[in-house]
């Protein structure tokens, strides 16, 4: 447990209007389900309100922003600091003119994609197999089955750590693979899109196609963090994993899946010094057996338990 600082927060944020949680249970907020305790939970009620904190906030205080959790691992120790939760807030979405969708950072990916869809906005299907928020798609350039975040983004807009509201055009976004150059300050709250036209019934089918496609190549519906590892150059980090022997290795409750070797999966009671160990692993039959050394996606934060 942390010192409780949510007292001195409210008494220098008379006017905030989101909720403050001391010593909040990480594990809800990652699709892993493990982790230690955030010292604060803050949950802005939108991004006046996120500006307002961010302004107050002692400088001296970490902050971690949280989506859906989806590419997170908490360590066991928590966070020391504010983790910020974009949740309801910034999850709007609406269509605009000219083939656009502008979606709140919190909205989930494939609700855009959805949306887009259903609006006749061809280009935007590859979100659907991604399963996290825009925010997290602008912050990692997000792809999948084909399609990256960098195809469609028009801008993007932010909070400093300062509190001031930023744009970002696409040019200034410095995308690469899986990876995009904005200060790592910065929390996205909104991002323009722009597809092309195309067919609702043609569109929908294509998504369906690439949720078959998950279905039957991913372990959805476990607890899993998504892929772990990034593709190195010209290689499949996935094939690289089972040329090591690693498919199925397991360590406690955490296990290299069966059906997709660069997703772990928790089987209940695996801690995350459990999956981080059994990544680690995983990097080292790698590093020995193809002499290629695997970069995490999967963002791991925190501290670990003494």
């Amino acid at each position: 447990m942390f010192a409780d600082i949510t007292p001195a927060l409210k008494a220098a944020m008379p006017e905030l209007r989101g909720r403050l949680d001391a010593n909040a249970p990480t594990a809800p907020l990652s699709w892993f389900r493990t982790g230690g305790p955030a010292q604060v939970l803050f949950t802005p009620a939108d991004t006046d309100d996120l500006a307002y904190f961010l302004r107050r906030l002692d400088r001296s205080i970490p902050v971690l922003v949280v989506g859906l959790g989806s590419n997170l691992l908490i360590r066991d120790g928590g966070w020391e600091g504010a983790v910020i939760r974009l949740g309801k807030g910034f999850s709007d979405i609406a269509v605009e003119p000219g083939h656009r969708i502008r979606a709140g950072a919190g909205a989930a990916d494939v609700k855009v994609a959805r949306a887009a869809a259903e609006a006749g906005i061809a280009g935007l299907s590859f979100l659907r197999g991604i399963p996290g928020t825009i925010g997290g798609a602008l912050r990692m350039n997000g792809g999948a089955y084909g399609g990256e975040t960098k195809d469609v983004l028009v801008e993007a807009r932010g909070v400093t750590r300062t509190g001031e509201a930023v744009t970002f055009t696409h040019a200034q976004m410095g995308f690469t693979y899986r990876h995009s150059s904005v200060p790592e300050d910065v929390i996205f709250t909104e991002a323009l899109f722009e597809g092309r036209p195309g067919h609702p019934e043609e569109i929908l089918a294509e998504m369906n196609a690439i949720t078959e496609a998950r279905s039957s190549t991913q372990p959805v519906n476990t607890r899993t963090g998504g892929s772990t590892f990034k593709n190195p150059p010209g290689r499949k980090a996935w094939e690289l994993v089972d040329a090591a022997g690693c498919r199925g290795l397991r360590m406690g409750d955490a296990q290299v899946s069966e059906m997709h070797c660069n997703f772990l999966i928790n089987h209940g009671s695996a801690s995350a010094a459990d999956i981080e160990g059994l990544g680690e692993e995983v990097r080292r039959r790698v590093r020995e057996t193809a002499g290629v050394e695997l970069e995490w996606e999967i963002k791991r934060v925190g501290v670990g338990k003494a």
